[in-house]
């Protein structure tokens, strides 16, 4: 193991702060401390996992010579963990979503007007038919259909007037094979 603190303090700290910062960033990568989106996850453990395997490269596969100490390296790590921790409060301090009205399977929503229906109203209306799209109410002449009778809109205009029947089409004949 090439940790020795008596001898080179400064490489010593070197290769204990890349683990802890490939460390951390794992966990936070991993387990998904801080509510992190799977891109910033991934980043985070590639991240990591980088700095873990040099860290463990200088440990114990190191044999002397010269190496180069990047301090600045250790921004990035410092700039992800402030992320997570930064998700984190974002999430904690989002508001519940509000709850959905209750589930009314032949309502129309929004009905016209705009308003919801009232809880516990009764759907479809009493009489099993909704109200046909841009009826006139209370109906021309000032009388609602009787209980239980489909609405009828009075049209503004006159009906057109019947068609002659069309002509019975023939029944289907198959063609003749070919002579020859």
């Amino acid at each position: 193991m090439n940790l020795d603190f008596d001898v080179d303090p400064l490489f010593s700290w070197y290769v204990v702060l890349l683990a802890f910062s490939g460390i951390a960033l794992l966990v936070i990568g991993a387990i998904n401390v801080g509510g992190l989106k799977v891109g910033w996850r991934a980043l985070n453990v590639l991240v990591g996992l980088g700095f873990t395997g040099y860290a463990y490269y200088l440990a114990f596969v190191f044999e002397g010579g010269t190496y180069a100490i990047f301090f600045k390296a250790f921004i990035l790590p410092v700039l992800l963990i402030i992320n997570a921790v930064k998700a984190a409060v974002t999430r904690s301090q989002a508001p519940a979503a509000p709850a959905a009205p209750p589930f009314q399977p032949n309502a129309q929503y929004p009905p016209q007007g705009g308003q919801y229906p009232q809880p516990n109203a009764q759907y479809p209306p009493q009489g099993g038919q909704y109200p046909q799209p841009n009826a006139q109410y209370p109906p021309q002449g000032g009388q609602y259909p009787p209980q239980g009778a489909p609405y009828q809109q009075p049209s503004p205009y006159q009906a057109a007037a019947p068609t002659a029947p069309a002509a019975p089409a023939a029944p289907y004949q198959p063609p003749a094979p070919p002579q020859g």
